[in-house]
């Protein structure tokens, strides 16, 4: 089952996915003072924050909020990330939903955690899980898409590279982040969904039919 694209929260959108409903739907936008406004479930994320305005989006469809200062949210904690797709196995989403929960603190720990991601999603794709390099090398034997293999590289080495200090500074651009979460959902849907959804056709076909294709005219 492919996923229909995913529209992130940004700041001043009309229209985006709810964190918290996962409607895309549209927000009404407005200012607030959080210091009275805010439950004591957002006050612990204000307190270190400068006395500025804050913005708070409603959501037009479950009626709840998000809260965004200096044009980044803050509640709820990765909300701009995308949910992991349907297809997702367990196992995997467990640290994909893990990372989303602490991108806005610390990219680099939702990197890695991403990384990891990959590789327990090795075993679900027939690969032994022990060596992400080995498992992509052993993918691309079997007629791995570019465009895959790609995504693949792109999340093992990002993850791999943000826990070595020196490597790579993920503070500096969380967006690129934002994009590793978008890779894993890719992968999973070309991988996991795709064939999925092409088996469960195939199976729905009349039995003389799947004994036909492959078949030439004349055989």
């Amino acid at each position: 089952m492919t996923m229909p694209k995913y529209v992130a929260p940004s700041c001043g959108a009309a229209s985006f996915h709810c964190p918290h409903c996962h409607i895309l739907t549209t927000h009404t936008w407005c200012e607030a003072d959080l210091q009275h406004r805010a439950g004591s479930h957002v006050a612990s994320l204000i307190t270190h924050l400068a006395p500025t305005k804050f913005l708070w989006a409603i959501c037009n469809h479950c009626q709840d909020h998000t809260i965004w200062h200096e044009r980044q949210m803050i509640y709820p904690e990765g909300g701009t990330a995308p949910l992991p797709h349907v297809e997702m196995p367990a196992d995997v989403a467990d640290d994909f939903n893990e990372a989303r929960g602490i991108v806005l603190k610390s990219p680099r720990g939702a990197a890695a955690l991403l990384r990891l991601a990959i590789q327990k999603l090795m075993p679900h794709l027939g690969e032994q899980g022990e060596s992400i390099d080995t498992d992509i090398q052993s993918l691309v034997q079997k007629g791995l898409s570019d465009q895959i293999q790609q995504a693949l590289d792109t999340v093992r080495v990002i993850g791999n590279e943000s826990v070595h200090p020196g490597m790579l500074d993920l503070r500096d651009k969380p967006e690129t982040v934002a994009v590793l979460f978008d890779l894993v959902n890719l992968i999973v849907d070309e991988m996991i969904a795709r064939p999925k959804a092409i088996k469960a056709l195939y199976d729905k076909l009349p039995q003389s039919k799947p004994n036909a294709i492959g078949k030439t005219e004349g055989e």
